[in-house]
């Protein structure tokens, strides 16, 4: 009986700091959203990692990816691929809803309510995306690029614990 109080405390508390994440696209109402996760993209030297939110919205949602960029020129182009756990692969199209701020660049991609529906079963595996920018001589990289759902770079082959986050319960939560 002692136990079970503060499990249940804590399971509430933790519930609800989940639920209090929004989401603000180009100022406006805020959105229900997933926390904020990073993950790790490898072949981008600049930082390797890209920080990446999902929120739920009355026609769908919406995905966040944000990356840190060595220049203001630097931008998220084009489309987005989506890889699920599944195989499932889901395409996004660039709209052009962007945002650029001093060191970072972030990019929104709208889905459909089947899409959702995809994203709440099955957690996301990786997203492929396309940086584009300045032709300078200390420019930021540019090119193709593949964010993994992974929690850290490395880990050893004694570590059972989980090493990637759970997309799909977050979101089936909003």
């Amino acid at each position: 009986m002692n136990l079970k109080l503060p499990f249940f405390v804590l399971l509430f508390i933790s519930a609800f700091a989940n639920a209090q994440e929004t989401m603000i696209v180009n100022g406006s109402k805020p959105f229900p959203a997933t926390q904020e996760y990073t993950f790790i993209c490898e072949k981008y030297a600049f930082t390797g990692e890209t920080k990446v939110q999902l929120a739920k919205t009355e026609k769908g949602g919406i995905l966040k990816l944000s990356i840190d960029t060595a220049n203001e020129k630097s931008r998220i182009l084009g489309g987005v691929y989506v890889d699920l756990a599944n195989g499932d692969v889901i395409p996004c199209v660039d709209k052009n809803v962007k945002e650029s701020t001093a060191g970072k660049t972030t990019s929104y991609y709208y889905f459909t309510p089947a899409e959702m529906l995809k994203l709440k079963k099955t957690d996301i595996k990786s997203i492929r995306f396309i940086i584009v920018g300045g032709t300078d001589v200390f420019g930021n990289q540019t090119g193709h690029f593949t964010t993994v759902n992974k929690m850290a770079y490395f880990s050893t082959a004694f570590d059972t614990s989980k090493k990637s986050y759970d997309t799909a319960k977050e979101i089936s939560v909003l």
